[in-house]
Parts: structure tokens; sequence; C-alpha cells
């Protein structure tokens, strides 16, 4: 069975128009809200607005098949000023040595291995699980 997906907008007014991109949209703005992700401010007269934008994708599974659609909130780094808008960034990665070392150890002790993906993942947040 094929299915068709929505294609990936270019803007948030796309997005919205289709209830797929407009679900996930939902989904990651109450994950942020939930996990307290920032602090509404007022704006004082010497402060940069940092802007924000939507990056959309298609979530594959590991056998190329669809998963689900994933639109993500980001901020835009470009018009951010180090030292004054922020004071370190940084996005958490893991080398490839990593998961080779990580995954021979595990077949030489004959552990399960199981694959996941995190949905949304925010440093020191409270894990919860869901069903």
């Amino acid at each position: 069975m094929t299915t068709t997906l929505s294609p990936i907008p270019t803007n948030p007014k796309d997005a919205l128009a289709n209830p797929n991109w407009k679900h996930s949209m939902i989904d990651e703005y109450k994950a942020l809200m939930d996990n307290n992700t920032w602090v509404l401010v007022p704006r004082l007269p010497n402060m940069q607005v940092i802007r924000s934008m939507w990056i959309y994708r298609h979530k594959m599974k590991s056998d190329c098949s669809f998963e689900r659609y994933k639109a993500r909130l980001v901020s835009d780094g470009r018009s951010q000023t180090p030292d004054i808008d922020c004071h370190e960034t940084f996005s958490p990665v893991v080398k490839p040595a990593t998961i080779r070392m990580v995954l021979s150890i595990a077949v030489s002790k004959s552990w399960q291995i199981h694959q996941l993906d995190v949905k949304n993942a925010f440093l020191h947040g409270d894990l919860k699980e869901t069903v």
C-alpha cells in the first residue's frame, strides 16, 4: 500500500492549512509549553528580539517507511550575538565510533538492542512515559 505524504511546507501558513502539519505543530508547541522552555519577559529598548522559525520533516522508520510528520520550532541563531543573547549553544550528538563501540559491547555480552525515536528532548527535563 502506498501512502501519499503531505508535501513539506515552505511556511507556517501553508503548514497550518494542512491537518497533518498543523497537528505536528500543535504537538511541538505543547511540548515546549509543558517543559517551560521559555519565559515571556517585557522587551526593553536595548533588547534584540531573537526570531524563530519552523522546520518541517517527514520522519521515517528504519525500513524507510513513513512514521510521522515532525515540526520543530527553532530560534534563528543568525540574529544572536554571543555573550549578549546567549552564553552557550550546543546540539548534543553522538559520534559514529561511539555507536559502534556500544553496539559491539552489546553484541559481545548478548544484550538485547532496541531502537526508539525521541519525540522531544529537553536538557534537564523531566522524563515522562507515554503509552
